[in-house]
């Protein structure tokens, strides 16, 4: 078969997979983080059903996607399968066999080249994003200690190029459930996701779109995300002492 039919049927039946595919992965993952390990979820209330809307999360391991998009729109997504975000990923991970690249392309992944200096992934990113919303780690590369490190510029340029709804998201635990070298993922872990109000970003709009402009808006990005860890690492221990009181008045 060639070239030209494949795409011509890949066009024909993706619709069906894509729904399919999409629908029955995110119902898949939501048993698995509330059911197979215990998922806290805050501030999902911030977050809108609307295209262009842009989560920015911190990184921990190669399924936050799953983590941070399912949470943010299941189950309406079951009706609004266009709510189900983008997830720029890497094409040595995501797009290896064929197989893997139409599981892929169902579950909304847009392949970024080895290296990320792929001058053509930001428009693919900007043009999908004007349709639908999208999940991105600023970060570039996963976290190996939890710890929240510095954002890429790619981002920031993004936002500069499409305006959208900018919602940052802090998840905690994830390291935990699989830390980076492991094949498969660890059950009954406790996990944290925390969606913030959408920042105004405003201010950076009437600027030139430069390389620092976007990197200013990305410091304001992960300013927020670290206070959002903070604010979970306090919920964790006020919940700790609140077990430890009730353990020792058992006693």
């Amino acid at each position: 078969m060639s070239k030209k039919k494949r795409s011509w049927l890949f066009r024909l039946t993706w619709p069906v997979t894509h729904y399919f595919v999409t629908n029955i992965s995110v119902s898949l993952a939501y048993a698995f983080f509330h059911i197979l390990n215990r998922t806290i979820v805050i501030g999902k209330k911030n977050v809108p059903r609307q295209a262009n809307t842009l989560l920015l999360s911190n990184h921990q391991t190669m399924i936050d996607s799953f983590l941070v998009g399912t949470i943010a729109y299941y189950p309406i997504s079951l009706i609004r399968p266009r709510l189900i975000p983008w997830n720029p990923a890497a094409e040595e991970n995501f797009f290896r066999t064929p197989i893997l690249a139409w599981l892929a392309y169902n579950w909304k992944c847009i392949p970024i080249k080895k290296g990320r200096k792929d001058v053509g992934a930001i428009y693919r990113m900007a043009e999908a994003l004007k349709k639908d919303p999208m999940v991105l780690f600023p970060e570039g590369t996963r976290s190996r200690d939890g710890s929240i490190g510095k954002a890429r510029g790619g981002a920031g340029l993004l936002i500069l190029e499409t305006h959208p709804t900018v919602i940052p998201v802090c998840i905690d635990g994830m390291d935990k459930l699989l830390p980076i070298g492991s094949i498969f993922p660890k059950l009954f872990r406790k996990i944290y996701v925390y969606y913030g109000k959408p920042l105004d970003l405003k201010e950076f709009y009437n600027k030139e779109r430069t390389k620092g402009i976007a990197h200013d808006i990305m410091v304001r990005v992960m300013d927020t995300i670290r206070a959002m860890h903070a604010e979970i690492e306090t919920l964790k221990a006020h919940k700790n002492t609140l077990h430890e009181k009730t353990a020792l008045q058992r006693e």
